[in-house]
């Protein structure tokens, strides 16, 4: 069966092009115009949410809200898109990781959003998401929803206990003696990793480590960055941590979960969804878990980094694309329905006007009365960088991830390890290495 990035990788090798036009034309005087939008559990349930309200003061339009599923999601785009669009929906909900391929690959695939006024919203977003949306075309192919910036939520029961104060914790370097501690008195391990990436890569901490330093596999000039000074700066911190016995391997089916049942994974280095999922995941540990920003990667340095985000797209081959914009306007640019699409979906939003509301201030119980979501509100005040994922992100992940299991396992130097692999992406993507 074919995996969600295998599926658009697939259907990206070719030349694949969407008909200019198509989709059924409007029916005219047959009642309410429907759009149908497709999503996925449990950010369709905030959507289906406002949804209702939408409708109620736009009784011109009905909105359907289908949780196609993560990953089925992708297939079901991908393939509609190859296919000419036949069958899409008009509103998409669409992964930061994904969108580059569908603007560059599948051309009028997707709706320019300028056309329809999208632009005048472009400052009411965190930093760093608008250019995540706009196609090297200029256009604007989506409009910013979800927003999470990573956290280093960690046990203060085992910080305590090994005599830690995380607010010491500075640098990536000061958490590494924080993590040999850690495992010397709790025999807790400070993070886990899928080593051999076993059942698919696990690169985020990889990744979350380039995007405090603002790179990535690729910049904005098309040009290929896997071995550039900040790459081999986070893949060296990882051989740090891995050699000093404190990164426990999380391969193998539910691993993970069975570390952080019995208390042996001090920080998990997740991003905002964790808010919700950790107690939900972990109910017993009630009181145990805190969140603060993560360390930065030198002294001083940024601390803050979007490690991924989701958007909403309208299809360039959808009839109704006035109305389905009408809705993605009312969705993800009032405060008031965003905060509503939060409580409903749990996913963070993009858009900073919504912070205001004391939701994103409130304390919560689990996480011992922390405020846990402002850590991530003041992260997105401190600001980041914006990623270039481009369309060939699955194979730069596939490649990446290779060299970071030949450093976990192999012992290989960070360096040759990150070069060997920029050169093998350069060739496959027939891009220049950047100087």
């Amino acid at each position: 069966m074919i995996n969600r990035r295998g599926a658009l990788a697939l259907a990206l090798t070719g030349t694949l092009a969407l008909a200019a036009c198509g989709g059924k034309a409007p029916e005219k005087g047959s009642g309410p115009v429907k759009i149908t939008v497709w999503s996925w559990k449990p950010a369709s349930d905030g959507l289906a949410a406002v949804a209702k309200d939408f409708e109620q003061t736009h009784p011109g339009i009905k909105v359907d809200v289908q949780a196609v599923g993560n990953p089925a999601i992708w297939d079901k785009i991908t393939i509609a898109m190859a296919a000419g669009g036949k069958g899409l929906a008009d509103v998409l909900h669409i992964g930061v990781d994904y969108l580059p391929g569908y603007m560059d690959k599948f051309s009028g695939g997707l709706a320019d959003l300028r056309k329809l006024g999208a632009d005048k919203h472009k400052d009411a977003f965190a930093k760093g998401l608008w250019p995540t949306v706009t196609g090297k075309d200029g256009g604007v192919y989506a409009m910013p929803w979800e927003v999470n910036p990573v956290g280093f939520f960690y046990r203060a029961d085992l910080f305590k206990k090994a005599g830690i104060d995380p607010e010491k914790i500075q640098t990536w370097d000061d958490a590494i003696e924080a993590g040999k501690t850690l495992k010397e008195k709790t025999g807790a391990f400070l993070i886990g990793l899928n080593k051999p990436a076993a059942g698919g890569a696990d690169m985020d901490f990889f990744q979350s480590l380039l995007q405090q330093q603002g790179a990535f596999y690729f910049n904005q000039q098309d040009e290929v960055t896997l071995s550039s000074p900040p790459a081999i700066q986070a893949m060296t911190l990882i051989k740090k941590m891995n050699d000093a016995g404190i990164v426990a391997d999380t391969s193998g089916e539910n691993t993970a979960k069975q570390l952080i049942s019995g208390g042996k994974l001090a920080v998990l280095p997740w991003a905002a969804w964790a808010v919700s999922y950790i107690p939900e995941m972990r109910p017993e540990q009630k009181g145990l878990w805190r969140v603060m920003q993560p360390p930065a990667i030198a002294a001083g340095g940024k601390r803050t980094a979007i490690v991924n985000s989701t958007h909403l797209s309208i299809s360039g081959t959808s009839s109704h694309q006035a109305e389905a914009f009408a809705f993605v306007e009312y969705a993800l640019t009032k405060p008031e329905v965003v905060t509503k699409a939060f409580k409903e979906g749990g996913v963070f939003p993009a858009l900073t006007e919504a912070y205001s509301d004391p939701a994103f201030a409130a304390p919560q119980p689990y996480f011992g009365g922390q405020p846990a979501l402002k850590t991530f509100v003041d992260a997105l005040t401190e600001g980041a960088d914006a990623t270039y994922y481009s369309g060939d992100y699955a194979r730069a992940l596939k490649i990446a991830s290779d060299a970071q299991t030949k450093v976990l396992l192999k012992g290989a130097d960070p360096a040759a390890a990150l070069t060997e692999a920029a050169t093998l992406l350069a060739q496959q993507t027939n891009r220049k290495l950047a100087g």
